[in-house]
């Protein structure tokens, strides 16, 4: 019985980037039109939840969206969230139809094809280097002015122990968002880390559930209160993990 889980599990990883590839080589053409401009942004937005629904279904994924607030059309917002999986990125772009960026580790360039665009369209952070992190800030400053969104996963990356629930936040998503005086968006994903961890022979099809939690208000807030901000939303976010879990 093991050998066919293992088979599966190899054929089912390598299935993942081989559909990782297929709707960016359909799309590409387009997809290349689209982040010639700033303006084309949201063009590139449409184009990238698509692929990221292909890949979902594709591998045998559902989801279900629980939505406390109703997002309002050409609003900034921090998104956070906790970061369990590779999966988190197409999950997000499938449940959040306002278009934003991903700030992202700068390794996942070396990704063939997904890489490209990865390159070109997200803000990419070198976490070893403090340069790399204050250069996030302006590139960050310049999204939104534009009216778009910032996507953080404020772990700072994917924890090597897979028994830890939700690990520390870093400051630099709340520290933009009160810099920027945006609000933020909590969302939890409590099964990404069961359907498609980091560990390679482990993970299955079926449902990924995603709350999306009521807005934090960062309106009116200084800097001196960005650590009661930061731990408030990992509360809210850890309580919800801690739900679905029991």
């Amino acid at each position: 019985m093991r050998i066919f889980k293992v088979f599966f599990w190899i054929v089912w990883r390598i299935w993942f980037y081989i559909l990782m590839a297929i709707p960016i080589l359909i799309m590409f053409p387009f997809l290349v039109i689209s982040i010639l401009t700033e303006s084309g942004y949201p063009y590139f937005f449409k184009m990238a939840r698509i692929w990221a629904k292909v890949i979902l279904f594709g591998m045998g994924f559902s989801y279900k969206v629980n939505q406390e607030p109703v997002l309002e059309a050409k609003t900034s917002y921090m998104i956070v969230a906790n970061h369990t999986s590779m999966v988190d990125i197409m999950l997000m772009l499938a449940i959040i139809k306002n278009p934003f960026v991903f700030v992202g580790k700068q390794e996942l360039v070396k990704i063939p094809l997904f890489g490209f665009f990865y390159k070109r369209t997200c803000i990419l952070v070198d976490r070893g280097s403090a340069k790399s992190r204050r250069d996030v800030f302006e590139a960050a400053q310049q999204r939104i002015k534009r009216g778009l969104s910032v996507c953080i996963f404020p772990e700072g990356g994917v924890p090597d122990d897979e028994s830890i629930v939700l690990d520390e936040f870093k400051d630099g998503a709340f520290r933009l968002a009160i810099e920027h005086q945006i609000p933020i968006l909590p969302i939890t994903f409590p099964d990404n880390k069961k359907r498609f961890s980091y560990t390679f022979f482990s993970g299955s099809p079926g449902l990924m559930r995603a709350h999306i939690h009521s807005i934090i208000v960062t309106k009116g807030l200084n800097s001196d209160l960005r650590k009661e901000i930061k731990e408030k939303t990992r509360s809210v976010i850890l309580k919800k993990l801690l739900n679905f879990s029991s």
